[in-house]
């Protein structure tokens, strides 16, 4: 999960559980809430993110979403 030592490091963050609706993105419990983990690039953010939907697709209040976190941390970096 290290990110190679010339590739730019891009934080996301990846979290999810049950919402109090499907309208929107509020949880219902936020003690509840599964904090997968943080990660240096998108591609392993989306990797654990599809494993952890995938294995909770027949909850249907249960969702799970990629933060980008860089673009959190340094705005200014993410402008095109």
């Amino acid at each position: 999960m290290n990110a190679e030592p010339d590739q730019k490091q891009l934080l996301h963050l990846v979290i999810g559980g049950e919402l109090s609706s499907l309208d929107g993105v509020t949880f219902k419990d936020l003690s509840k809430v599964d904090i997968v983990g943080v990660y240096p690039n998108y591609a392993s953010a989306h990797a654990a993110w599809k494993a952890k939907a995938q294995a909770t697709v027949d909850q249907a209040q249960t969702r799970y979403f990629v933060v980008h976190l860089h673009r959190l941390l340094d705005p200014e970096a993410t402008k095109p």
